[in-house]
């Protein structure tokens, strides 16, 4: 973990990449997404973030040969006993199948909300973040990060991916869609557990 210097970003999603990217950025790591050495997919078949997270990091060093970062991350409604939890990226595919998107997950949420009131309508954004120094790393290293908000009843700004238009951030007044890129990095659930994830491979260095 000393010499870490190259390492493969296990996610083919352009949000994923950024935010990632981003926040590696002071650490002068030659940071490369996946969709750059490999196209293929690692099959998500855990039953928690983390197993899932870990699936991903094994895999992309499997193809690679290299020290992979993967995350697993989604969002958790209480009214909804924490769904969509694991299956947030495809949430509505039970209704568009493969041709799914951000935005039918988004709206298929807010449908099953609507008659929640807004007293009613807490959630969290959790990830599961994890690093594999190669794909039979025994000891994979894993950092955990939970963003606390509500579900709007509309979307709200025009920044980030995923649930941020509809996700509420009360102690600044603004949906998570509506943040600067820089404040939402610091705040966010990818933000906390990467620089988790960070922290630990630094002390052990």
């Amino acid at each position: 973990m000393s010499n870490v210097t190259q390492v493969v970003l296990a996610t083919g999603n352009v949000g994923k990449i950024a935010e990632m990217t981003e926040i590696l950025a002071p650490y002068g790591w030659q940071v490369t997404p996946q969709g750059q050495l490999f196209d293929s997919e690692a099959e998500e078949t855990g039953l928690t973030f983390i197993e899932n997270a870990i699936l991903k990091a094994r895999y992309a060093s499997e193809q690679t040969g290299l020290p992979s970062i993967a995350d697993d991350s989604g969002i958790e409604v209480t009214a909804l006993k924490g769904q969509p939890g694991i299956y947030s990226a495809r949430y509505s595919q039970d209704l568009y199948g493969e041709q799914a998107t951000d935005q039918t997950n988004l709206q298929k949420l807010l449908d099953e909300l609507k008659a929640v009131p807004k007293t009613q309508r807490q959630a969290s954004y959790y990830c599961a973040m994890v690093y594999v120094e190669h794909a039979h790393d025994p000891i994979p290293i894993i950092g955990l990060g939970r963003w606390y908000g509500e579900i709007l009843a509309a979307p709200q700004g025009k920044g980030g991916f995923g649930y941020d238009p509809i996700f509420w951030v009360e102690e600044l007044n603004k949906s998570a869609a509506e943040l600067p890129k820089a404040q939402k990095n610091r705040m966010s659930h990818r933000g906390q557990a990467l620089n988790s994830l960070v922290m630990q491979l630094r002390r052990g260095a």
